[in-house]
């Protein structure tokens, strides 16, 4: 192991620029000649569009121009497509409803861009987008996701009267049912998940380029995936081919999933700059994220859950409605509803579960996946009916907990939600996790506590996650002829650390020191290609066994940042992604 190899402990090498105030942020990013965007936003959950006057706004100082739903449309701006083919209740296709950019007829939720405008300075573009006189004629919204579907309540689409977009389910039904039939004690309770918002150190942004020469557009934003967003853009807005648009990403700000795919602000910036003829920016204020940006959450649960007269579980039943929000442009917008069902079962030795999600439509701003897609909603309703049923049955949450627990000699082990856990000491992790929580202590803590008017609470929880499956990531190592080499790496920095860690591994097999090697990420147009950052792990890797931390995996990537993998035996997953041991 070199100076600087794999798995030292050393000070991040690109730590140096971001403490002096040398990062690339999205507002470190201007060009000459750039006018500036403000979004004019509707202020009501649900309304229709009269008319949208925008004679007075043109005539504001600096005013270069004010674009509405009718110019994208006039313009033939295409929209996002649905991949996943999902159901209705009634068998039918599900309804999904892209956001075309600004809209033209009915708002949908508080904040749904109306219009665009453009003037020489942000100043300058806000005034203007005062004087966007726009006529709303109110109509009834539904914001609350447990009355969505409820009979009468006012639907978001006309085409969706019972605002369910789709409906996804997994595990066996009949043998639940059969479980419940037969169960010595039935636990049901209502878990509320409230919706969440991202709060980045900056706020998104976008800057668009046109340049007529090559025919070509340049987006500049803070963007998870810029080979993604390019393809997207490329390939169902602008329909053209995608050499015709480069996408830069430099510091990304902070990301954790919700900057990740393609907003309407960045089709609207490259449209606008080929419109007023220069580079148009757009820069997202902190008062306005909110409205601006996609959310995540916001379930609701009525979970069920079946014990046998020794405590033993014998199923669960889960039923959520998924609160999908206004517009479903993509299949980012519905992951979070079932990437991680099947993580419902945690790490507990059910014999049969089934789960249904409903999602549907609200007057609210459409949702995506946001730090861990899905994993904290499933641990949260799991642990939560555990610990309820440990209450009502009047028994030690962590000993109805220890009943029930996979063993280790169970291995490998199928859940009735169809995942395969290769391995896993659960009992062994819970035992450690107590002794280093001094658990046996808390009770001191907790009246010492209460003496100084504080309350103090404790929980035990065994999370587990199901990571995103292998996929193509891209590197390169180009060598200068000076000896010196450039590293350009398809998945995404935001703040993970990517150029200390690949600089080691660089390092380590060739001995070259990281002054003398160059990180590049982030430019559709220098890096290839790239997957992006994205599932909480960088190149959508697995996670680690249930040997190495504590959390289970079902699948591993074919390579490793070191070499090849080894085979794997079909009916067997690897002991860790990390290992070229097979289990």
């Amino acid at each position: 192991m070199g100076q600087f190899g794999i798995g030292q402990g050393i000070r991040r090498f690109e730590d140096l620029r971001l403490l002096r105030g040398q990062g690339r942020y999205h507002n470190d990013v201007n060009l000459p000649g750039q006018a500036h965007a403000v979004l004019v936003r509707s202020p009501h959950a649900h309304a229709r569009i009269r008319s949208i006057d925008t004679s007075a706004a043109l005539r504001a100082p600096g005013v270069l121009a004010v674009l509405t739903g009718a110019d994208v449309a006039r313009d033939g701006l295409g929209t996002m497509r649905m991949t996943l083919r999902r159901q209705r209740p009634d068998g039918s296709p599900m309804f999904a409803s892209p956001h075309r950019g600004l809209t033209q007829d009915r708002v949908r939720h508080v904040g749904d861009p109306v219009a665009l405008v453009i003037a020489e300075t942000p100043a300058q573009a806000a005034d203007a987008a005062e004087l966007v006189d726009v006529d709303y004629e109110p109509l009834p919204p539904v914001t609350a996701t447990a009355e969505a579907a409820a009979p009468g309540s006012p639907p978001v689409w006309d085409e969706c009267p019972d605002n369910i977009s789709n409906v996804f389910e997994a595990g066996d039904r009949t043998a639940v049912d059969a479980a419940f039939a037969r169960a010595h004690r039935v636990v049901r309770r209502r878990y509320v998940i409230t919706r969440v918002h991202a709060q980045y150190m900056e706020p998104r942004g976008a800057l668009g380029v046109y340049d007529p020469g090559e025919d070509r557009y340049t987006l500049y934003a803070d963007v998870q995936y810029p080979h993604r967003v390019r393809n997207a853009l490329a390939s169902h807005i602008f329909k053209i081919p995608e050499h015709q648009i480069r996408v830069i990403a430099g510091d990304v700000g902070g990301g954790f999933g919700t900057k990740g795919w393609q907003y309407p602000e960045h089709r609207l910036v490259l449209w606008a700059a080929r419109k007023v003829g220069r580079p148009v920016k757009w820069a997202c204020q902190r008062h306005e994220a909110i409205l601006a940006d996609e959310h995540a959450r916001d379930n609701v649960s009525e979970a069920e859950l079946a014990l046998d007269a020794e405590g033993r579980f014998l199923g669960l039943r889960v039923r959520t409605l998924a609160n999908v929000g206004a517009y479903v442009s993509s299949d980012r917008n519905l992951l979070a509803t079932f990437a991680n069902v099947v993580t419902l079962v945690g790490v507990y030795a059910f014999p049969a579960a089934h789960v249904h999600v409903s999602c549907v439509f609200t007057n609210t701003n459409p949702t995506a996946p946001y730090r861990g897609a899905g994993r904290p909603e499933a641990i949260y309703v799991i642990e939560r009916l555990i610990d309820d049923a440990a209450r009502e049955l009047g028994v030690d949450p962590v000993a109805l907990r220890r009943q029930n627990l996979i063993a280790s000699s169970a291995m490998p082990f199928r859940t009735p939600l169809g995942m395969t856990y290769d391995c896993g000491e659960f009992e062994k992790s819970m035992d450690a996790a107590l002794a280093l929580a001094d658990v046996a202590g808390f009770a001191a803590r907790r009246e010492e506590s209460r003496r100084r008017g504080k309350l103090r609470g404790i929980a035990v929880v065994n999370a587990i996650e199901r990571a995103a499956s292998p996929g193509p990531e891209f590197a390169e190592l180009r060598f200068n002829p000076g000896g010196s080499a450039t590293i350009f790496m398809g998945t995404k920095n935001q703040g993970q650390g990517h150029e200390t860690t690949f600089k080691q591994i660089v390092h380590e097999r060739l001995g070259l020191a990281p002054e003398e090697v160059r990180f590049i990420d982030g430019d559709t147009d220098r890096v290839a290609f790239g997957m992006g950052t994205i599932w909480s792990t960088p190149s959508r890797a697995p996670k680690t066994c249930a040997t190495c931390t504590s959390r289970a995996i079902r699948s591993r990537p074919r390579s490793t940042p070191w070499g090849p993998r080894a085979p794997v035996r079909p009916e067997r997953w690897a002991l860790c992604p990390w290992s070229s041991t097979p289990s």
